[in-house]
C-alpha cells in the first residue's frame, strides 16, 4: 500500500491518496477524512472508481492545498490516481498555478505543431459579451471579450473581469468552470479561419493585432470544451433529456448553497460535460446569492390587463422572480416535465429565501466532491456549521449517483 505523506485539503475535508499495489496491477484509492461534531476524526468514504476520482479530481472544483517537498512527484504520483488528466491540470489542482499555466501553453504549442485544422468560431448561439473560437481538434475554447458589448448586459469589461477572479476564487463545487487566463497570445494568422478573422475584427478590434503572419490576442480566458446544454438537449434521448434537466437543477442549488447566483440561467450558458455533468461556463452575470432579492410577483391590480407589456410593479437592479425562470427556460413541454420532477421547488421564491437565511446565519452547507451515496454510517453528528444529512438543504443539494 503506496500512501502520499501529505493530506490533501479542500473546504471541510482532508483526503488521504495513495494505491494498492498487487503485483502488475494498482489500485488507486482516496479516503476522505472529516470531523465530527466532538472534533473527533473519522473516515467518510473510500472511493476507487475511477469516475469518481476524476471528478474529485477536477479543475471546476476548488483546488487543493498540499504541503509538497517535491510538487512534481506528487504530480507524478496524481497521473496514476486520475490518468485522465494532464501534468497541467494536477499541477493547477494542487495549487501551483504558474507551473500549471506554463505546462498547459507548451502543450498548446506541441499540438498546434502536430495538428492542421484551422481555428473556427466555437457551435452555439454567439454571447453578448464574449466571443468564442475553438480549434475542432483540441478540447479547449478560447473567450475574449467584446469591445461593444450588448446594450442589454449592464457590465462592463472590468467588472467582466471581476466576475472571472471571483470564480477562480471562491467554491466551484463541480459546478463551475475552471479558466486559465492569458496575455499577449500569439496564434498562427493562417490557421484562422476566414469567417473567424471577420468575428474578431468586428467585435473586438482592440483586442487583435496583426504581427507579420501571427495574430496577437491581448487577453483572453480558455476553458475546457462543453457541449452547450441547449445544444444537448435539441438532440439528447428522453433519458438523457431527463438526466440533463435533474443534474442541472442540482447545478443550480449546489451553487446556491455556497453563495453563488448564476444570474443568466439560460441553457446555453451550461455546458455539459464528457462526464454527463451540468457545469455553468457563463459568469458576467454572476452575483452572490446574499446579494439578490427573491421576490413573488405582486398581484395584478384590479383592472390592470394582464396581456399588457407593461410592468404594473417596480424593479430594482437586483430583484430576481423565480417564478418567471419557467416562462423563459422551460418552454419546451418535455424539457418542462424532467425539471419539475425534482426542481419544482426552484420555481419559487421561498426556496431561494430559504439559502439565503441559512447563509445570513453562517451555515454554509458543504457540497461533497463524492456522492452522497458513497459515505460511510456513522454515528458522530456533523458540526454545527454544516447541515446534519438530513437538513432539507443537504438533502437538495446531493449528488445523484
Amino acid at each position: 500500500i503506496q500512501v502520499l505523506s501529505s493530506l490533501f485539503f479542500r473546504n471541510r475535508t482532508a483526503y488521504v491518496v495513495g494505491r494498492v499495489v498487487n503485483g502488475y496491477q494498482a489500485h488507486p484509492f482516496v479516503v476522505p477524512i472529516k470531523h465530527d461534531a466532538d472534533g473527533s476524526l473519522y473516515a467518510d468514504a473510500l472511493l476507487m472508481d475511477a469516475e469518481q476520482l476524476a471528478l474529485l479530481f477536477s479543475a471546476n472544483r476548488a483546488y487543493f492545498l498540499v504541503d509538497m517537498e517535491v510538487p512534481s512527484a506528487y504530480v507524478t504520483f496524481l497521473r496514476h490516481i486520475a490518468p485522465e488528466r494532464t501534468e497541467a491540470e494536477l499541477y493547477t489542482m494542487v495549487g501551483l498555478q504558474k507551473q500549471g499555466k506554463t505546462l498547459f501553453f507548451r502543450d498548446f504549442l506541441h499540438h498546434l505543431k502536430h495538428s492542421t485544422d484551422d481555428f473556427v468560431v466555437a457551435p452555439g448561439i454567439k454571447g453578448l459579451v464574449m466571443t468564442v473560437f475553438t480549434l475542432p481538434s483540441y478540447p479547449y475554447v478560447f473567450k475574449v471579450i467584446m469591445d461593444r458589448i450588448s446594450p442589454s448586459k449592464d457590465t462592463t469589461r472590468e467588472k467582466v473581469k471581476e466576475k472571472y477572479v471571483l470564480v477562480k476564487h471562491h467554491d466551484r463545487v463541480g459546478r463551475m468552470a475552471d479558466t486559465l487566463e492569458y496575455s499577449d497570445v500569439a496564434f498562427p494568422r493562417g490557421r484562422f479561419s476566414t469567417e473567424l478573422i471577420a468575428e474578431l475584427e468586428a467585435v473586438a478590434p482592440s483586442t487583435i493585432e496583426k504581427d507579420g503572419d501571427m495574430i496577437v490576442v491581448k487577453h483572453l480566458y480558455i476553458e475546457r470544451r462543453m457541449t452547450p446544454l441547449n445544444l444537448f438537449l435539441e438532440r439528447a434521448t428522453p433519458a438523457q433529456r431527463e438526466h440533463a434537466m435533474l443534474d442541472y437543477g442540482d447545478a443550480l442549488k449546489q451553487l446556491a448553497a455556497v453563495n453563488i447566483f448564476a444570474g443568466d440561467l439560460l441553457f446555453k450558458n451550461f455546458g455539459v460535460t464528457r462526464y454527463g455533468r451540468v457545469v455553468f461556463y457563463d459568469y458576467d452575470e454572476i452575483e452572490y446569492m446574499t446579494a439578490c432579492n427573491f421576490r413573488h410577483i405582486p398581484q395584478l391590480p384590479p383592472g390592470q390587463d394582464d396581456m399588457s407589456s407593461d410592468v404594473w410593479y417596480p424593479v430594482g437592479p437586483n430583484d430576481i422572480f423565480p417564478e418567471e425562470f419557467a416562462t423563459f427556460l422551460l418552454t419546451d413541454g418535455a424539457v418542462r416535465a424532467d425539471f419539475l420532477k425534482r426542481h419544482a421547488d426552484l420555481l419559487e421564491a421561498e426556496w431561494w429565501q430559504a439559502i439565503q437565511a441559512t447563509l445570513t446565519r453562517g451555515e454554509l452547507p458543504e457540497v461533497l466532491s463524492y456522492p452522497e451515496a458513497l459515505r460511510f454510517p456513522h454515528s458522530g453528528s456533523a458540526p454545527s456549521t454544516a447541515p446534519s444529512r438530513k437538513n432539507p438543504v443537504r438533502e437538495n443539494i446531493r449528488v445523484p449517483r
